[in-house]
């Protein structure tokens, strides 16, 4: 039996920081970053959905309700206007994207001859640039461009 020092041959890991990840992220192939990006929407839509509550009694309960949850867009409620339609313009990404990206994963599941590359990659684009594509339109809605 040897006795050699076989720890000088393992290689070293050490803790990953965020400048290590960005690199390793914009290598990614698309369909990755889409899935990713499917389960942030996911984690967004469960952390806000008291927020989502809180805004759907507001706007059902009565008419002086329904007036505050107008009024919460327009900055009367101490926060600027603003700052609530960008939470509702990420609500809106986050359901869209998750909901374009679930119908994509139904989808690969139920037809097992659109799991290849080609697909993957191209139906990941098509994710992408429809939720995105209806998040500035609806975007443009809410904060009154149209």
């Amino acid at each position: 039996m040897s006795t050699t020092n076989k720890s000088s041959q393992r290689p070293e890991f050490r803790n990953i920081g965020l400048s290590d990840l960005i690199p390793i992220a914009l290598r990614m192939p698309i369909a990755a970053k889409v899935s990713i990006l499917h389960r942030i929407s996911g984690m967004l839509m469960f952390l806000l959905l008291p927020f989502i509550v809180w805004l759907f009694d507001k706007s059902v309960s009565s008419q002086v309700s329904w007036e505050r949850f107008t009024g919460l867009f327009n900055g009367s409620l101490g926060m600027p206007g603003w700052f609530y339609k960008l939470i509702g313009l990420l609500l809106i990404w986050s359901f869209l994207h998750h909901l374009i990206a679930g119908l994509r994963h139904i989808y690969m599941d139920f037809c097992h001859s659109a799991v290849n590359k080609q697909f993957g990659r191209s139906s990941a684009i098509f994710t992408l640039v429809l939720s995105l594509g209806l998040t500035v339109l609806l975007g443009a809605k809410l904060f009154g461009l149209f």
